[in-house]
């Protein structure tokens, strides 16, 4: 579990495609240097989150440490466009003794977005992007929560029939996390707000039923049953 309030930026030092050593695993891994900062507590197998997406810490030493990326990661994530040199939002797992600055952040990403503008506004920045898993969208409200490659945000405007939603960025964000440093076309992590995707879940089924199951939702059912006994009395 995450916060989304970005604590350092590290810097991607090494990718490999096929890594045999035993930290590799055989698989795609990535080495993240300048992240000092955030080592002093480090443990193998600790969860660090990496542009929002939860990664296991395989090896590690004073300065760097080296995930393994699953190919639903790199299916789900901007993680695999990444190039040796560019700079990556980073945070800790929360701990008890944390201030939840951000809101609650799972590092599991939903899909990602393709930034369309970016347009100061004095010291802030507006930025306009587009899911694209457009299915994304009916999670995203004005001024609810988003986590964009692993910050924690507050949404400004959504429009449905285009296909996107805004965000702004103040001035000291700007200087904490790598959003600042892409251009238009770039792709962003999404984490939409897990609490509506909950209330989904459990309300969907009440409206509509259950697809494994025949017969309607709970609702419909009370309804079909009122409307028995009012025939009857």
């Amino acid at each position: 579990m995450f916060t989304g309030i970005v604590e350092h930026m590290g810097t991607v030092v090494e990718i490999q495609q096929l890594d045999n050593s035993s930290s590799g695993g055989g698989g795609w891994s990535m080495k993240i240097g300048d992240a000092e900062n955030i080592l002093t507590d480090c443990h193998l197998g600790d969860s660090i989150s990496v542009n929002g997406t939860c990664l296991t810490v395989t090896e590690f030493e004073k300065s760097w440490f080296k995930v393994g990326l699953a190919p639903e990661t790199l299916r789900r994530t901007n993680l695999g466009d990444l190039k040796v040199g560019n700079k990556v939002n980073l945070e800790r797992a929360v701990t008890a003794s944390v201030r939840f600055g951000g809101h609650f952040v799972q590092g599991h990403i939903d899909t990602t977005a393709t930034i369309l503008s970016i347009t100061p506004d004095g010291n802030s920045l507006w930025v306009r992007l587009s899911p694209n898993d457009p299915s994304y969208l009916r999670y995203i409200i004005p001024k609810g929560y988003i986590c964009l490659d692993g910050t924690s945000l507050t949404v400004c405007e959504v429009n449905d029939n285009e296909s996107w939603f805004s965000i702004m960025l103040v001035a000291y964000t700007q200087s904490h996390v790598i959003m600042p440093t892409k251009k238009v076309g770039d792709k962003v992590n999404i984490e939409v707000d897990m609490l509506g995707k909950y209330v989904e879940r459990i309300v969907e089924p009440m409206l509509f039923g259950d697809e494994q199951k025949a017969g309607g939702g709970y609702v419909e059912k009370l309804v079909k049953k009122y409307l028995e006994n009012k025939s009857n009395t």
